[in-house]
């Protein structure tokens, strides 16, 4: 067993997402006293982050201490335990003895697929249109972009958009709409040249740059239901299910998707009152931040707010909806679900891992 995979109940929130993004996992076992006491799911330090709660000092232990589990035992048969681990799509099972001791860990990939934890949710995006924002130059990705459209850029065998669209295809997405303006050609030709495609694709043509949201207005009388918006030079490793679901339950008029990151200050800090009074010193601080990844969900009276030929930029929206128009949420994650590829420095890390 990974011994990562553990961390004390005593640890923050934060060390525990940190740990997450370490090992690529949404998933902790959270040890009590030097014995099994729970686990740590991304969906638990969301909803701190979502009240407000300060994950640089709440402790794991605060947070899940009253949190229910289902667990599985020595003697529980493979197929009791593969059926739990399916109900609450858990990444791994502990396994315990009758004591309450961690004997081992089974992993959702010994009984399923690496993408049926997507493919659960099928259907759960069948009538959700989606907007794919190609119509940039690309600028930091020049000189390869003096050529070829940032949207074309290979992911591994694939185009960056290819690979984007196809994550939503995995949730049933089969309406998708694609801002174009620089190199649009090459784009309509490349997705034209495919001979098998299983989605529909209407391009929304700018005549000069309008920005994230000023293209949008290019959508009005065409999309009647909530849909989602994703920059094309980022990859969500995120259940789109669920944050379709809390955009909904919310009531939000636009959910944006952030992720968590943090900043070292290397140096001890002063915390001081009126005349310079010294109250306290902090050893080199952690900060963390939410970072806006590129993608949203909206609903589409927002685009009552864009005028036509205006640009416009999603956050500037956004600001508008959130006067007092309408109710604007941000679904954090984790920093290791997002991928970003907007510049060579991000582009040359992913595609080594590719």
């Amino acid at each position: 067993m990974n011994e990562k995979l553990i961390i004390s109940s005593d640890a923050t929130l934060m060390a525990g997402i940190k740990q997450m993004d370490e090992i690529k996992r949404k998933l902790l076992i959270v040890y009590h006293n030097n014995k099994f006491f729970s686990l740590l799911s991304i969906g638990d330090i969301q909803r701190a982050i979502l009240r407000n709660l300060d994950i640089s000092q709440t402790t794991i232990y605060e947070s899940i201490k009253s949190k229910p589990l289902e667990l599985c035992y020595e003697g529980d048969s493979v197929e009791v335990i593969r059926q739990k681990m399916l109900g609450i799509r858990c990444e791994f099972m502990p396994i315990l003895n009758e004591n309450g001791e961690l004997k081992r860990v089974i992993y959702w990939e010994d009984f399923f697929k690496p993408e049926q934890m997507e493919k659960e949710n099928a259907l759960s995006l069948a009538n959700v249109p989606v907007v794919i924002m190609a119509g940039g130059k690309g600028e930091r990705l020049q000189p390869i972009t003096n050529i070829l459209p940032k949207p074309l850029i290979p992911m591994g065998k694939k185009p960056i958009v290819q690979v984007i669209m196809e994550k939503f295809r995995l949730y049933g997405a089969t309406n998708f709409f694609m801002s174009v303006n620089y190199r649009a050609e090459m784009i309509r030709f490349y997705f034209d040249s495919l001979k098998e495609k299983d989605y529909n694709i209407e391009y929304l043509t700018e005549e000069k740059p309008l920005g994230t949201a000023g293209s949008l207005y290019l959508l009005k009388d065409r999309i009647k239901e909530t849909f989602f918006v994703s920059n094309c030079d980022i990859i969500i490793n995120h259940n789109y299910a669920e944050v379709l679901d809390y955009h909904i339950t919310q009531g939000n008029s636009i959910t944006a998707i952030g992720a968590m990151k943090f900043h070292s200050i290397p140096y001890g800090t002063f915390n001081v009152e009126e005349n310079g009074r010294l109250i306290s010193i902090q050893e080199k601080p952690e900060l963390s931040y939410l970072i806006n990844t590129g993608m949203y969900i909206l609903e589409p009276g927002v685009l009552d707010l864009i005028s036509d030929n205006e640009h416009m930029h999603i956050t500037e929206l956004m600001e508008k909806v959130n006067k007092g128009v309408g109710k604007v949420g941000i679904y954090p994650i984790n920093s290791s679900s997002w991928v970003d590829i907007g510049s060579w420095k991000e582009y040359n890390k992913v595609s080594n891992i590719l």
